[in-house]
């Protein structure tokens, strides 16, 4: 081999290692902008998921009371139309994922599996009902309640930590610009 030939192929192999370079750069940077998408969604599942928490609580506190199985039927009801609002927000995150940063790639791979659960459980507790409407002490049916509430307290906690998390980041930027900090010290 030739030193020209040599030293076209160590050019060749230096532009082509700069330019992995440079797109490695630019997927990174691109997987920690912030989605306002992504963002709003989350607010929107953070207030979802606290209504959630709210009514399985309430449905969760029949289990020490003597609540007809139609005041468990309207509660159950109102879960499950809450489980399907949440859904829908799943969804649209979940479509958003690609173009959100990683920590709300995380948000979103951390709350599907909880919301699952959740409607796992509630769609027990359903069947449950409508098969034995009048044996409500049963444990198996309690212990669907009690999940139900665990997985909506769960799902609430995670959501908001996140917001939180996204919150927090949002003024370390803007206090970052204010203050004129280099570009990565965040």
């Amino acid at each position: 081999m030739s030193m020209y030939s040599s030293i076209r192929a160590s050019s060749l192999t230096v532009t082509m290692l700069a330019g992995w370079f440079a797109f490695a750069t630019v997927a990174t940077a691109a997987g920690n902008v912030e989605s306002d998408q992504v963002s709003r969604i989350l607010s929107d599942a953070k207030m979802q998921a606290f209504q959630l928490r709210e009514d399985a609580a309430q449905l969760e506190s029949f289990t020490r009371s003597t609540a007809s199985w139609e005041s468990h039927s309207e509660a159950i009801a109102r879960i499950k139309e809450d489980v399907n609002k949440m859904g829908s927000l799943l969804t649209k995150l979940q479509d958003s994922r690609n173009g959100a940063a990683v920590w709300q790639q995380t948000a979103i791979d951390r709350v599907a599996p909880v919301a699952k659960e959740l409607a796992s459980n509630t769609t027990a507790a359903i069947e449950r009902l409508n098969k034995n409407p009048r044996r409500l002490n049963t444990p198996d049916y309690q212990n669907y309640l009690e999940a139900i509430a665990d997985s909506a307290n769960n799902l609430a906690a995670t959501i908001t930590d996140f917001v939180d998390y996204g919150k927090a980041r949002q003024r370390l930027e803007r206090l970052a610009t204010k203050l004129e900090l280099p570009a990565g010290t965040l």
